[in-house]
């Protein structure tokens, strides 16, 4: 695994994938949306990996949407409207896939943040499972600032995170917002001294899931965010379905004579497909 954008660390059966443009506050170059979905799903085919931390190099997590982005973007606009609209959608599709990749991994991705979470920052770390954060973490869904409408996840996934008011007030006037604020909310778990101890306690938090049953949490995943999205009816019919076909005796055997032994359960890894 190679990237011209992110350091790639496996400690065991975490993965960690740093933001390494530390000059540049992290900010989102065209490498970083053609190599965050790549590595993700790289590791989400490797049967060993069993949780993920994203983090970013330096003093900032990221302050979003690089400047070479955005002219990459402007090139496909220039022609015929009808084409160059149809051409726009379909890069923006594109940017959403990034993260998207992040929600359909099979395992618990872990956002360790630190200083600035702006604009596509606030796309991405809605987009993970957990999201930590250091005491000098600040937030923003600033796209309003220059005049367009944030489009890549932040819109769509953090009202269902937080509540939809706090979630437009946010959007409509571009404010930062402090940890504590994004702790109150409820989006955020915790608040860490600093970025040594975020990214710490995120690590410590991914082997805590890792040495679970890498199926139960597969499982448990996949049913959280279907439910996010369905009915509690849909959602019951969903479990019943997957543990039906996922439920092993083995599993429920192997917890149960570790607990007895009061000793770790050790769960198989997944098997390659």
């Amino acid at each position: 695994m190679e990237s011209t954008f992110f350091k790639i660390e496996i400690d065991g059966p975490v993965g960690i994938l740093t933001m390494n443009r530390p000059e540049k506050a992290n900010g989102m170059s065209p490498d970083f949306w053609k190599d965050l979905p790549r590595l993700v799903r790289e590791l989400d085919a490797d049967p060993k990996i069993r949780a993920l931390v994203l983090a970013g190099e330096g003093k900032h997590f990221t302050g979003g949407m690089d400047l070479s982005s955005f002219n990459d973007i402007a090139e496909v606009t220039k022609g015929e409207p009808a084409r160059a609209a149809y051409a726009l959608r379909k890069v923006i599709l594109k940017l959403q896939d990034s993260f998207n990749a992040l929600e359909e991994a099979r395992f618990p991705v872990i956002a360790a943040i630190q200083g600035a979470c702006l604009g596509a920052g606030i796309d991405m770390t809605s987009a993970c499972d957990i999201r930590l954060c250091s005491k000098d973490a600040y937030f923003g869904i600033e796209e309003i600032h220059i005049g367009m409408t944030a489009d890549v996840g932040t819109l769509q996934r953090l009202p269902k995170l937080i509540a939809p008011g706090i979630v437009k007030e946010l959007t409509y006037t571009g404010r930062r917002f402090s940890p504590e604020e994004a702790l109150s909310w409820g989006f955020v778990n915790s608040i860490q001294s600093d970025h040594a101890s975020t990214l710490a306690a995120a690590r410590e938090l991914a082997h805590l899931i890792a040495v679970k049953s890498p199926i139960a949490i597969s499982g448990a995943k996949k049913a959280l965010d279907y439910a996010r999205d369905h009915s509690v009816t849909d959602g019951l019919d969903q479990i019943a379905t997957w543990n039906a076909a996922m439920l092993r005796p083995e599993e429920l055997m192997t917890a149960l004579q570790a607990k007895m032994a009061k000793k770790e359960a050790v769960f198989a890894d997944l098997i390659a497909g």
